[in-house]
Parts: structure tokens; sequence; C-alpha cells
């Protein structure tokens, strides 16, 4: 790391100029490069972490106004139907394939900080990660996988739902699943909790689902938590539902939300 390096050289610096002009015995120099090493990478932080922020907000607001126009896009069409429901998830998913292509085109200027900040390549694996995920190109997730950072449920559960995708074992997502909800704080989770549960009954295990909902329950107060639990406790399987989590839900691929369009009214006004 350049900065551990460029301060390291100014600590001893600063050490030796204070033991050569007098100004202080070699144990309080010693002090003195000490603290300017830390002074420098206080600041060499805060300034990199300020312009690394900066770019990672170009990234996301890419993303956010591009999802903005395909929102007003769909409202569009709930209020005029598309001729083809098929063609018209087509041309959304080819539009959210080019907003992710931009805000990729954006990440690589963050590679720039790579030598500079530390875990910096790792962040930058993790932004891609999400935007590969939103597009399911899951050949290039599975390649950044390994380089993720888990710092939030939604990172975690991506990669539980990938795991559930390759069909890895219980065992082993569990293990995964354990050391990530260590992480969370009393009212985090619900995705990652409900997750797990769904890939539970997936799996003809509702005895382990209704555990976790539970466990879960202890945690927080949520409703889709809430009301899981009773739908298995209640052994109404069927009624088990992680739709009430929303975006977060569908953001996962492992469900699709229903699309519902509005018929324009015979009656509405015609312009002649």
């Amino acid at each position: 790391m350049f900065t551990l390096i460029l301060n390291g050289v100014f600590g001893v610096l600063v050490a030796v100029v204070f033991w050569a002009t007098g100004a202080s015995k070699w144990g309080w120099s010693i002090l003195w490069g000490g603290l300017a090493f830390i002074a420098g990478q206080v600041l060499c932080s805060y300034l990199l972490q300020r312009r690394m922020k900066l770019s990672m907000a170009i990234v996301q607001g890419v993303m956010t106004e591009g999802q903005k126009r395909l929102q007003q896009k769909v409202n569009g069409w709930q209020i005029r139907p598309p001729g083809s429901l098929k063609q018209a998830q087509l041309e959304i998913e080819r539009d959210q394939k080019r907003i992710v292509e931009q805000a990729l085109a954006m990440s690589a200027k963050l590679e720039r900080f790579n030598r500079w900040v530390l875990l910096m390549n790792r962040q930058i694996a993790t932004l891609r990660i999400q935007l590969f995920w939103s597009v399911k190109d899951f050949k290039k997730v599975d390649e950044l996988l390994p380089s993720a950072l888990f710092l939030d449920p939604m990172m975690a559960s991506i990669k539980i739902a990938r795991m559930y995708m390759l069909n890895a074992e219980t065992a082993d997502i569990e293990k995964f699943f354990r050391k990530q909800v260590i992480k969370l704080r009393y009212g985090q989770g619900a995705v990652l909790y409900s997750l797990l549960a769904w890939i539970y009954l997936q799996r003809k295990d509702a005895d382990a689902a209704n555990k976790l909902l539970l466990e879960a329950s202890k945690k927080m107060e949520h409703n889709v938590i809430k009301a899981n639990r009773e739908h298995l406790a209640n052994n109404r399987l069927n009624q088990f539902s992680n739709l009430g989590l929303g975006d977060e839900w569908y953001a996962l691929h492992l469900e699709m939300p229903k699309v519902k369009t509005q018929r324009q009214s015979p009656f509405a006004k015609r312009h002649f």
C-alpha cells in the first residue's frame, strides 16, 4: 500500500530530523515519528475515502437514474399496456443491461484507488457483483464472489442464493449463514432469515424452517417473519411467502414478481 510506505518514510524522516537537530532524545524522536506516521495515515485515509465515496456515488447515481427511467416506463405500460408482454420484458432487460454496462464502465475509474485504499479491490468486486447480479450474469458473479466483502445482509443473501442455485449442500449454506448472522444487530437480517427458511422449505425441511423463524422472531419485529412463522407453526406450508419483502426478495432472482397491467377503459376519453 502506497500510503503505508509514504507515511512510513515520513515518520522515519520526522524521527531522524528531531534526533539529528537535537530537538529531542532518540526515544522521544521515535515517538514523534510514530505520531507523524499516524497523523499522515489519518489524513490520507480521510482524503482518499472522500474521493472514493464521490466516485462510488457517481456509479450509484448512474444506476439510480437508470432505474428511475425504467420504472417510469413500466408505470406507463400499466396505464397503456404494451402490445406484447414478452417483448416488453425483453426491452426492459436490454435497458437494464445498458444501464449496468454504463455503471461498470464508471466503476473502472475506481481502480486508481487500488494501491492507496485498503481492500479497495474487494470493495470494487463487491460493487460489480451487485451490478452483474442485477442482470443475471452469474458467470461474472461466480468469478468475483471469492473477492467479495459481505458487510450487509443483502450481499450475504446474494451469496446464499447463488449457493442454492448451484445446489450447494445445506450444511455449507448454514455454515456461511451462521458466519453472517453474528454480525447482525437487533432488527437486521429479515431477508437473510427469510431466504434460508425458504430454502429449507424447497428442500422439504419444514421443521428447520420453523426453528429458524422462531430464532429470527427473537431478534426482530418483522411482519413477514411473523406471518411465515405462524403459517409454519400451523402447518400452512403453502401459505409461506417472502413476497412481502418486496424488491429485496425479487432482487435475489428466486421468484419473479407478477406483472399486472391496467387495461385502458373503453370509456376513456378519445382524441380525434
